[in-house]
């Protein structure tokens, strides 16, 4: 009985702790959370985590029905991925964006992709992408539907006269920001109006960037803040996933190829611009309008504008426009081809690049070479702006709504009540 009364004593004791400290079973049932995690890892096996894909899916597809204005869905993606559902960490967040700026493609859309990546695997990173794209292109091929079937009628021609001169400030208003952001140096201002002569004199711009790639690697000094940090955790990752991945983008084209001649030419296309287009969405710009309308022929540059401001109210990047263009080329097939080849090469590039990513940040090289490449887009988009000016006939009033809008986005007011208001005072107005 002496020996057993202690044993009583110590009973009593840990079950006092158990009911009246609140923190007792928590604490308990997180030390076998990390005891199975550590008899996990020893045996080799990894316990599922993270959303499903379905769920990432849904997710973000709420969240693409009311992604306005582009870069700025950023802190709505963080908030959703970091606070509500806290499906990772701040720090890992950042690494992400870091890494979606430092690649190709629209930088919303590739921090979507990268928070599915990290948390379920390349599944899960094409279901985030595609959940979060989905809305813009539904809306984009019914907009482009009605402008395809209305766009004769004397109140739409109102509409759209009044939307180019939008269009005009917008793209100026990207260049200055842009500028502004990624300009540090005076080699960067060389490079930046090098590139904007090179294009006003028809230069192709895949040459322009890739000049300004090789110049950025000999006349600018690099970015001297402190790189990326390392990732902090492995996401899931599977060989078959990844062999499938990078066999589906030439596989797709071959049998494209087989089917239809002039479909495979646009995806040809379209991939080539993502590819090309570093620094977000807006990037792409100078790339579709060179190509589409100068060199190919494909629609006027009034068109194009249009298909601008079309892809300024609906949700989602400025890169949709390919979806604009894509329809009235080729119709909803045609819609649907240059929406997939305009965000894949970027998509494809944010899993392959992920592993490496705290080498791409560490590396000096890497860091001239984008500087180099961005610089070459202010120019790129300054040259865009004169072109689209030059194609607008100009008058008080159009002169007055292009200031009126330049100075809205100067003062961050929202771009779709920009879009919207602009709208209505084309129709009543002009």
């Amino acid at each position: 009985m002496d020996t057993f009364y202690p044993f009583l004593v110590s009973v009593r004791i840990i079950s006092i702790h158990i009911f009246i400290d609140p923190g007792f079973r928590r604490k308990s049932r997180q030390y076998k959370l990390m005891n199975n995690q550590q008899c996990a890892d020893k045996s080799g096996e990894s316990q599922p985590a993270g959303p499903s894909p379905l769920r990432l899916f849904l997710s973000f597809f709420r969240l693409g029905l009311t992604a306005f204005g582009g870069p700025a869905m950023i802190a709505y993606i963080a908030d959703l991925a970091v606070r509500r559902k806290q499906w990772m960490d701040p720090e890992t967040f950042r690494n992400g964006v870091a890494l979606s700026q430092s690649i190709p493609g629209a930088t919303a859309m590739q921090t979507a992709a990268y928070v599915g990546l990290r948390t379920r695997g390349l599944p899960g990173a094409l279901a985030s992408y595609v959940g979060f794209g989905l809305p813009a292109f539904v809306f984009m091929v019914i907009l482009s539907s009605l402008y395809a079937t209305s766009r004769s009628l004397p109140w739409v021609v109102s509409l759209f006269g009044g939307l180019q001169v939008i269009v005009v400030a917008i793209v100026a208003h990207a260049a200055i920001s842009f500028g502004r952001a990624t300009i540090k140096h005076h080699g960067e201002v060389f490079l930046a109006a090098a590139s904007t002569l090179a294009l006003l004199l028809s230069a192709s711009p895949f040459l322009v960037i890739i000049a300004a790639a090789v110049a950025g690697i000999l006349i600018l000094k690099g970015d001297s803040s402190t790189p990326a940090e390392p990732l902090s955790e492995a996401y899931p990752r599977k060989a078959g996933h990844m062999i499938a991945l990078f066999l589906a983008v030439p596989i797709g084209l071959g049998f494209l190829y087989a089917l239809r001649a002039d479909l495979f030419r646009l995806a040809w296309l379209m991939l080539k611009i993502d590819l090309f287009a570093f620094g977000g969405g807006f990037a792409s710009l100078p790339l579709m309008l060179e190509e589409i309308v100068h060199a190919r022929g494909w629609m006027s540059s009034k068109t194009f504008m249009d298909g601008i401001a079309l892809g300024q109210i609906t949700p989602g990047p400025i890169v949709i426009t390919a979806a604009f263009v894509g329809y009235l080329l080729y119709g909803i097939a045609g819609a649907t081809i240059a929406a997939i080849a305009i965000f894949t090469p970027s998509f494809v590039l944010l899993v392959a690049a992920a592993p490496f990513f705290t080498a791409l940040g560490r590396s000096r090289l890497f860091r001239k070479v984008l500087a180099g490449v961005l610089a070459s887009f202010v120019g790129l988009l300054f040259a865009v702006t004169v072109k689209f000016a030059v194609a607008v006939p100009w008058d008080v009033v159009k002169a007055i709504m292009a200031a009126a809008t330049f100075c809205a986005l100067t003062r961050k007011i929202d771009i779709l009540y920009i879009v919207l208001v602009g709208a209505v005072i084309s129709i009543f107005v002009l």
